[in-house]
């Protein structure tokens, strides 16, 4: 979600840190490492699949670290982030748009691995698959830059009134309204060809339009609802990319 705060940490904020389930925290992290492992060697029936690993690895490592410079610069959002937290305010939309985009993310991997026991796909350059993790791990980082930068970045659209909720203008905040949401269409195009997959681009862009849809409904909400959000998305005029939309 795209959102500012004042640089000194609130009382609220303390709070909020001093309240995190690290039993769910833990939880949600071996989920986000685990299961696209178990999707992706499950699927293809094989444990020796290189660029499987390598995606594995990568998402490993952002994961982790992301989750170390939030506990150090915004603890309070580890709380926000946590899964199978209550959260009020959600918004109804996107208690369908945000599982429905999980399970087409799914999905894509299912498909890619799919594609590697049965050989859909032909056998794609190296340069190709060399080519898609740099984009991939670009996109990756732009995600993790906007988690960091903004300490209001929630896994659900909702105005976090419960947390001061202002709007955020910096990093990459200057450039897009939602850098988050960009990273995440760049790596989830990339992903397929990573892996070697030409099948699982079409789930993956199914993924894109998802994303598409949910920006520009968080949008709306932000514009409507945030305060200073109308004057910085007249400042900040593209959604995702600079000079389209």
């Amino acid at each position: 979600m795209n959102i500012d705060a004042p640089n000194r940490q609130s009382d609220e904020e303390s709070d909020i840190a001093g309240q995190v389930n690290w039993g769910q925290l833990l939880i949600g992290i071996i989920i986000m490492l685990v299961l696209p492992a178990v999707i992706l060697f499950g699927s293809s029936g094989r444990l020796h699949w290189r660029m499987a690993w390598v995606y594995i690895g990568m998402i490993s490592a952002f994961t982790v670290g992301s989750r170390i410079i939030i506990l150090r610069k915004n603890p309070g959002l580890i709380a926000e982030r946590t899964p199978f937290s209550d959260k009020g305010g959600i918004k109804p939309w996107d208690k369908v748009l945000m599982p429905l985009g999980i399970i087409v993310a799914t999905v894509m991997l299912i498909v890619a691995g799919l594609d590697k026991r049965f050989e859909w796909s032909p056998n794609l350059p190296l340069l190709l698959h060399i080519t898609a993790f740099v984009i991939t791990a670009l996109g990756y980082s732009l995600s993790t830059w906007a988690t960091v930068v903004n300490r209001f970045f929630s896994s659900v659209v909702r105005i976090q009134r419960d947390r001061e909720h202002t709007v955020v203008a910096s990093g990459p905040y200057r450039l897009i309204r939602h850098p988050g949401y960009a990273g995440t269409v760049v790596n989830s195009l990339a992903t397929p060809l990573l892996l070697g997959s030409l099948w699982a681009l079409i789930p993956a862009a199914l993924v894109v339009c998802l994303l598409i849809i949910r920006t520009a409904m968080e949008d709306r909400t932000l514009q409507e609802e945030l305060e200073g959000y109308h004057d910085y998305a007249a400042r900040v005029r593209y959604r995702l990319l600079p000079g389209v939309w």
